[in-house]
């Protein structure tokens, strides 16, 4: 991890000094795009590491304002609707435009991203899992992360019996490495299947399912009158690229028809979780009704570009340096697209 942070230092102080972070991202054409950051949990403080907590998803107020004022003096923010407008355009603008966005629907993007958000008068959006804000149960990314971190390595061989992933000693060496290999690998109701093994042998804690809180209706209702905009994240977070098509229609059609019901509004954005997208899950999008839909990466559907808009997913340690410090030439380097020569980065 340190190599990785120094190499990214490195990089990004060379690439600043010579101005070349911005001709990769001209050339890649990164910067003819708006750019589009997503976020998943902003709280007070980090939380203590420890294996239970998947630290990608984090970020702490202070360095979400942080990065929201690094984005602010270089471009201006928009809302989806008038970043949608501007990408549906025929005609071209040279002003650099972004937009905020979070995946999911925590409960602390409502205590803590909210009011830093209208203090700056930045408008934004929220992706929200609509069977979680009915229902409140956790995610199942996050309950299948509790119970492979909470008895890790033995729930690695409770893997291996069931055939999902290889022996230890070939198999993946850490519960995040785990949870990556089953949630791009396996659909929603094999998943289920993984966690009720898991479950026979390990038994999460109250303050860990506490911890993960969705937002409230209430909530919701008062984030989008306040001119945030709502859109899916899907009905319950299902990776469609592992879906059937009909199920793939109905994560779609019922988390729209749940929030147009509750809001009153029409919904037309849509984040794919995990960012996963293919030609059949771009088709069944359009079928829903969704005139916009974001991904994590950085390569479109040929066809149907404003349903595959790239975003940039940041967290704590997206933009640090190698002394653990806000660095502005890392920044650039990661809106520029310079580390998309790695591949296309994935979260959740």
């Amino acid at each position: 991890m340190m190599s990785r942070t120094l190499l990214k230092t490195g990089i990004g102080l060379a690439l600043r000094a010579t101005s070349g972070d911005r001709l990769i991202g001209a050339l890649s054409g990164v910067t003819r795009l708006p750019l589009v950051v997503g976020y998943h949990r902003v709280v007070d403080r980090m939380p203590a590491a420890r294996p239970a907590v998947i630290e990608a998803m984090f970020a702490s107020r202070q360095m979400f304002e942080r990065q929201l004022d690094w984005i602010g003096q270089r471009y201006r923010f928009v809302s989806l609707d008038e970043l949608g407008a501007r990408l549906e355009s025929v005609e071209r603008c040279e002003e650099p435009i972004a937009a905020v966005t979070f995946d999911d629907g925590y409960r602390d993007v409502y205590e803590h991203a909210f009011p830093v958000l209208m203090r700056k008068g930045i408008p934004a959006a929220v992706f929200v899992v609509t069977d979680w804000l009915e229902a409140g149960d956790l995610l199942p990314h996050d309950r299948l992360y509790f119970l492979l971190a909470r008895s890790w390595p033995r729930s690695r061989d409770v893997l291996a019996r069931l055939g999902v992933v290889r022996p230890r000693w070939e198999g993946p060496k850490s519960p995040f490495e785990a949870l990556r290999l089953l949630l791009t690998g396996r659909a929603q109701e094999e998943l289920g299947r993984v966690i009720a093994a898991l479950e026979e042998q390990a038994t999460l804690e109250n303050a860990e399912v506490e911890s993960v809180q969705p937002l409230t209706w209430e909530m919701v209702d008062r984030m989008h009158k306040a001119g945030v905009t709502i859109g899916s994240h899907t009905r319950s977070h299902a990776v469609l690229t592992q879906e059937a098509r009909p199920r793939q229609l109905d994560e779609l059609t019922s988390s729209r028809h749940v929030l147009e019901q509750r809001l009153g509004t029409r919904i037309e954005h849509l984040a794919y979780p995990d960012g996963a997208f293919d030609t059949q899950v771009v088709s069944a999008a359009a079928t829903a009704g969704y005139r916009f839909a974001y991904t994590t990466c950085r390569h479109r559907h040929t066809t149907r570009p404003l349903l595959t808009i790239p975003r940039r997913i940041l967290w704590e340690n997206t933009c640090l340096d190698a002394g653990g410090r806000f660095s502005g030439a890392v920044m650039s380097c990661i809106t520029r697209g310079v580390f998309d020569l790695a591949g296309c980065p994935r979260t959740h």
